[in-house]
């Protein structure tokens, strides 16, 4: 026999299914540090949130039609000892919320390089419809919907748009940042453990944005030299025709790879020597939707 307790908690259950937790399970630096902020965040504003919560409950508890001890003060206009808390909290709150957010915007700063004696490997990343591209220029190698890096080893990826606007992000190895067609943007990420860590658009850009994901393979620096070393042996050349190609719209992209890159590709991408991708459409009805008249 199913309670209306059984029923609530169901639902519950039912509704956290698709939460994940994984901007709350780091796997690198700037990760952790994001962590660090969005929980001192919390801390700090439930200073004031939960003595609310419970000064209101007390307060109705108390003055309680039955409660003959509670005074009832119609003439009551002003106390500066209430005055003081009532503001001196909200005041420290955000004192405190904004010294978070001046000290953590500099120090987790996207273009700033994390403090590490590795020389950063350097990726470029170029966001399509509805697929993104990783170019390895010291590898001169690239690959599709699939971005292999060593674990340990600090990243610093360039970041361009071939169409419109697009997010790069990472949840369990930090900050977001958006990709703009004739523009770069820096990031630097490292993953400390080996692992498959999944990754995603943070952004609506059409059609196929639901399927615009990839998996970072964090391994270790022998497997990632191995895996440049046999990705340079076999498959396409990325040369500006297979670039073109590219920019045709598709969705659902399985990941592949690129033996050899053309010189200076993504240079031409980000300075618009190369043609821009077509974008999703505007102003047209989708064919499966129909519209209706209301009477």
């Amino acid at each position: 026999m199913w309670t209306t307790r059984s029923v609530c908690a169901l639902l519950g259950l039912l509704a956290l299914e698709g939460c994940q937790t994984a901007v709350l399970t780091p796997a690198g630096p700037i990760g952790a540090a994001d962590r660090t902020i969005l929980l001192d965040a919390l801390a700090i504003m439930l200073a004031i949130v939960v003595p609310t919560i419970l000064a209101t409950l007390a307060f109705a508890w108390w003055f309680r039609a039955s409660n003959s001890r509670a005074r009832y003060l119609p003439n009551w206009s002003y106390s500066g000892r209430v005055e003081l808390i009532v503001w001196s909290i909200p005041a420290l709150v955000v004192f405190f919320l904004g010294g978070i957010a001046w000290i953590g915007s500099h120090l987790l700063d996207p273009a700033r390089p994390l403090s590490s004696g590795t020389k950063p490997l350097e990726i470029q990343v170029v966001s399509l419809d509805w697929k993104w591209l990783f170019i390895y220029p010291e590898q001169g190698v690239a690959s599709v919907n699939d971005l292999v890096a060593p674990a340990g080893v600090p990243l610093h990826f360039q970041i361009t748009s071939a169409s419109v606007f697009n997010v790069f992000f990472v949840p369990r190895l930090g900050s977001e940042i958006y990709s703009m067609y004739g523009m770069t943007t820096q990031l630097y990420l490292q993953a400390d453990h080996g692992g498959i860590y999944h990754a995603l658009s943070a952004h609506f850009s059409g059609d196929g944005f639901s399927d615009m994901a990839f998996d970072v393979h964090a391994v270790t620096p022998e497997q990632f030299s191995a895996w440049a070393t046999a990705t340079s042996a076999s498959g396409p050349m990325l040369d500006e025709a297979a670039y073109r190609t590219l920019l045709t719209q598709s969705k659902n992209v399985k990941p592949y790879t690129y033996r050899a890159v053309q010189r200076d590709l993504y240079g031409g991408i980000v300075s618009q020597r190369l043609p821009p991708g077509e974008g999703p459409p505007t102003g047209q009805i989708s064919p499966a939707l129909s519209l209706r008249q209301e009477n």
